[in-house]
């Protein structure tokens, strides 16, 4: 049986050589959730080691458009670090990265602390504000992967952009309704929020709920990617992709 240890060290060497691997399921298609959570964990922990800061965390496969895309049935989440930020304004340099994808997606500011079970209405009085994302995904592993495969990938995890100014969530409309357009060479995509889970704090009560059964909780001042919103789009250099939505400013990323 594949263990953690082995799963995490090779992810990190694939992300460090920008050279994809075989899922692990592969190999072991019984990879376990608890396993699979445990190699992430791994993952972070050597993140940290190396002098990056946790910042949050992100949900993955949230909409049903990205879950039929990956032929995956329930969501996971990863962990942001600041290493992933990129700063407003800066290019994404594609050449750090493996086979990039980028998709639109709403972010949450945390202004206190959640914990255990949580309602809508605990996650919108938690929200400091919403802002406008952008999150570049990078698989570590070439062709089809399972659920598994996907949590100790750190659901993707590799870059956000963010906003530069959010509002608070009862400035806007209902979440549920709430339109995205997403940009990017060849075409639109648009969305309402309530692809993810049918509202965006869904998604994040089951991430509370989820840390919770793992003794953990989100802290005040995190940044929380409630999933994306339309199927991604691979990126080349010279693209440019731009999400908006409405009441909330419009957000690019331009990759060199």
């Amino acid at each position: 049986m594949t263990a953690p240890r082995q799963i995490s060290e090779a992810l990190i060497e694939a992300e460090r050589d920008r050279s994809p691997i075989a899922a692990f399921t592969r190999a072991n298609p019984f990879v376990t959730v608890e396993a699979a959570y445990q190699a992430q964990s791994m993952l972070i922990e050597h993140r940290l080691r190396s002098g990056d800061r946790l910042i949050g965390a992100k949900l993955g496969l949230t909409s049903k458009v990205k879950r039929s895309a990956l032929g995956i049935h329930e969501p996971v989440y990863g962990r942001l670090t600041k290493s992933m930020l990129l700063p407003l304004g800066e290019q994404l340099q594609l050449s750090n990265l493996i086979s990039p994808r980028a998709e639109p997606e709403l972010a949450f500011l945390l202004g206190k602390s959640l914990s255990g079970d949580v309602t809508v209405n605990d996650v919108l009085n938690a929200v400091d504000v919403v802002l406008p994302a952008i999150e570049i995904v990078d698989s570590r592993f070439t062709g089809p992967i399972r659920l598994t495969d996907s949590i100790a990938d750190n659901a993707g995890a590799a870059r956000v952009a963010l906003g530069s100014q959010g509002r608070r969530p009862r400035e806007l409309v209902d979440l549920s309704v709430l339109g995205c357009v997403f940009r990017r060479p060849g075409g639109i995509d648009t969305a309402a929020c309530g692809a993810v889970m049918g509202h965006p704090a869904i998604a994040i009560s089951w991430l509370v709920g989820a840390l919770a059964r793992r003794g953990e909780q989100l802290d005040e001042g995190a940044i929380i990617l409630s999933g994306g919103l339309t199927t991604s789009f691979q990126l080349r250099a010279g693209d440019t992709v731009t999400v908006e939505f409405d009441g909330l400013s419009p957000l690019w990323v331009n990759c060199s």
